[in-house]
């Protein structure tokens, strides 16, 4: 035994044999078989913000300086209504930080599922305008609310309806390389994960999927059971927690979610890409603390 590592196992001894040290004792292989098993449940996630949350005075170039600065990897903006392209190209440039997509900002109140065929083609050229946006800000994607069940509309309308204008979107989206992902959300509509996949399926495009998220699910069911059965639809995250007894006031990791099981099911599907906060942001405090309590979620 050589000199060195007498030497380091006399200190391992002295330390009362931590694991540390007994991993090395074990020799290399031992080592190597840790540290594949470590990356295993690592998931290659990449932690954003909607801009809305954003509460840093500043120009759009500033806000996002804060973010990367503060260890987000994107940003997510809004459309229609969003900023120049010319602006967030800057503002890009600027920071470093790039933005991953958009949301459509008019899918609630300018509903694809409206009973007004007038509505719904102004809900589809909404849409059309964010894949164009997100497209010149060098997104990937934009979020969709697909429709909304109530008094006026069921659930076959809502279905027929907004899968016939996403149809007439997707030639754009296919031209433009931008895909359109279902959010789940509480419009009794695509409450359930088969019925989702069902959804995104018919509509049988690559330039579909879902965008999943987490917190939304609680209402109906499990978060980390959706996850199987959308599988490989899942195309990014939005990140929210709900419940003990504050709703969506609830902070990350203090409601109802059960996020080890939400990412040991992410890593059994191979997830990797894009997860956004959607939460109360505000200034830089409180985005450090929502970057924290985000990169404790994924190494959970």
């Amino acid at each position: 035994m050589n000199r060195s590592r007498r030497e380091f196992l006399t200190n391992c001894s002295a330390a009362a044999g931590t694991a540390a040290c007994s991993l090395a004792v074990a020799g290399p292989a031992s080592l190597l078989a840790a540290e594949q098993d470590a990356k295993s449940k690592q998931t290659k996630i990449k932690k954003a913000v909607k801009i809305g949350m954003v509460g840093v005075k500043g120009t759009l170039a500033e806000k996002m300086t804060v973010l990367k600065e503060l260890g987000f990897d994107g940003v997510e903006l809004n459309s229609p209504g969003g900023p120049e392209p010319a602006e967030v190209q800057k503002a890009i440039e600027v920071s470093g930080l790039p933005v991953h997509g958009v949301v459509d900002s008019i899918h609630w109140n300018t509903r694809l599922s409206d009973p007004d065929e007038e509505v719904r083609a102004k809900g589809l050229e909404g849409l059309i305008t964010a894949i164009k946006a997100s497209k010149a800000y060098g997104g990937t994607s934009v979020l969709l609310v697909p429709g909304v069940v109530n008094n006026d509309v069921t659930y076959d309308q809502c279905w027929e309806r907004s899968i016939e204008q996403i149809k007439k979107a997707l030639p754009v989206a296919k031209e433009e390389n931008i895909q359109i992902l279902m959010e789940n959300v509480w419009n009794n509509f695509l409450t359930d994960p088969k019925e989702t996949a069902r959804f995104i399926d018919e509509l049988d495009s690559d330039m579909v999927g879902a965008y999943f998220d987490v917190g939304n699910t609680v209402k109906y069911s499990p978060p980390h059971e959706w996850i199987p059965i959308l599988g490989a639809r899942i195309k990014k995250l939005d990140i929210k927690d709900y419940g003990n007894g504050k709703g969506f006031g609830a902070k990350l990791l203090e409601g109802d979610v059960d996020w080890p099981k939400v990412m040991a099911n992410l890593r059994e599907i191979n997830y990797e890409g894009w997860a956004t906060a959607e939460i109360s942001g505000g200034p830089r405090e409180r985005l450090t603390e929502i970057a924290d309590r985000m990169d404790r979620i994924f190494a959970s």
